[in-house]
């Protein structure tokens, strides 16, 4: 990401939340989008997919309390539009000095634009990429990787360890990392090591972009290694066991600071982003934070009452009430039987009754419906129906 589109972009606008707005409530907004732009929700859906990239953006930088400092003060510095003239600038005498801004001498010395100090500093202090000056080379955060998992639908409710067999860029063993075959890089003549290079922006100042030469490493081989071929990472692979939390749904993506691609020169690992995908099960369904399972009764039960045992997902089986007269299709609830939630608490299990019809009836049992049928001959349970019909 470019410093123009750092500070440009606002990312508080993306995800649809005030400036002030807490870490709880912007981590609710983001994954209330994500789950919304998903690409696997949006199959063949290009604008939803970019959707889905420029709300991830903005959480990655919004979500992380150290990069949203550095993103509210590049903003308060520059605003969305470029500089912003302290007061004075509309009108009356503006006694202000373009060589003290930029570190310069003024009109009598250094060339305003020479990024000596000051701006060069702020830009050093505000994006971690160093004056112009410098020639150290700068930490490097390693990538974001992203995975995907399937869960079984019970693995889901409960959590899982799962081992993740992963593929990213390291640093490069053969040459340590350095890109050069015999471990001597020199430092990049363009950018003198920084991994940056000033581009003009109108406006009496500038920008900075990647190194073109060095790809912002700061560096450049000599003797290019073998492996790498001077970029300095190789493709690595590992398997980490990876805690999948209690309660997750499918679709989710969960992220795992720290154990994304190693950084280079001394640079934080990145991110682990995990897809997860929950299998169906033969007698649960999932709504939310609740389990759903339906459950046949007989008649008698229905019309009677009476109590019913009714399963649970990993434990022992509960025991509700019916009702006499309980309908076909009425929905009951068992408090704490269902998914675990982020908190530790469980949602509940929601018991649908259906009245189960027997196919052949013979014997007693057709005497007994027999008679009840004669008992509830004056009983027109669609008398209401037709009358409804005929008003209306």
């Amino acid at each position: 990401m470019s410093t123009k589109d750092f500070i440009e972009k606002d990312y508080y606008k993306v995800l649809g939340v005030p400036k002030d707005a807490t870490e709880a409530e912007i981590k609710k907004a983001y994954r209330k989008l994500a789950r919304e732009f998903h690409p696997d929700a949006n199959k063949g859906n290009a604008k939803a997919e970019e959707r889905f990239k420029e709300i991830s953006e903005a959480n990655d930088v919004l979500g992380d309390p150290k990069k949203r400092k550095e993103y509210d003060d590049a903003r308060a510095l520059f605003g969305s539009g470029g500089f912003r003239p302290g007061p004075g600038a509309g009108g009356g005498s503006f006694n202000f000095d373009l060589g003290d801004l930029f570190g310069g001498q003024g009109a009598g010395g250094q060339q305003a634009g020479g990024f000596g100090g000051g701006l060069g500093d702020v830009f050093g202090g505000l994006f971690n990429r160093g004056g112009a000056g410098t020639t150290r080379t700068q930490p490097r955060r390693g990538q974001d990787i992203e995975s995907e998992v399937t869960l079984s639908f019970t693995e889901a409710i409960e959590g899982a360890t799962v081992p993740l067999r992963m593929s990213s860029q390291a640093p490069c063993k053969a040459c340590s990392g350095t890109g050069d075959k015999n471990g001597t890089p020199r430092v990049c003549p363009t950018c003198v090591g920084t991994g940056q290079v000033a581009r003009g922006s109108g406006g009496g100042f500038s920008l900075t972009d990647p190194c073109p030469d060095c790809k912002g490493r700061g560096l450049i081989a000599e003797e290019p290694c073998e492996i790498c071929k001077g970029s300095g990472r190789a493709k690595s692979s590992r398997t980490m066991q990876v805690r999948i939390p209690a309660g997750v749904s499918d679709g989710q993506r969960i992220r795992l600071r720290g154990k994304g691609a190693p950084g280079e020169r001394g640079g934080s690992a990145g991110d682990l982003y995990v897809v997860v995908h929950v299998g169906a099960h033969p007698v649960f369904g999932r709504k939310g934070d609740n389990l759903t399972v339906t459950v046949p009764v007989t008649y008698p039960e229905a019309a009677l009452g009476g109590e019913v045992r009714v399963p649970t997902l990993g434990g022992p089986p509960v025991t509700l009430k019916l009702p006499p007269g309980t309908p076909n299709g009425r929905t009951m609830r068992a408090r704490g039987k269902g998914a675990v939630r982020k908190d530790g608490t469980r949602g509940d299990l929601l018991v649908t009754v259906e009245v189960s019809v027997p196919k052949d009836v013979s014997g007693k049992a057709r005497d007994a419906l027999e008679a009840y049928r004669e008992a509830t001959a004056d009983d027109d349970p669609r008398a209401e129906l037709f009358q409804a019909a005929k008003g209306a």
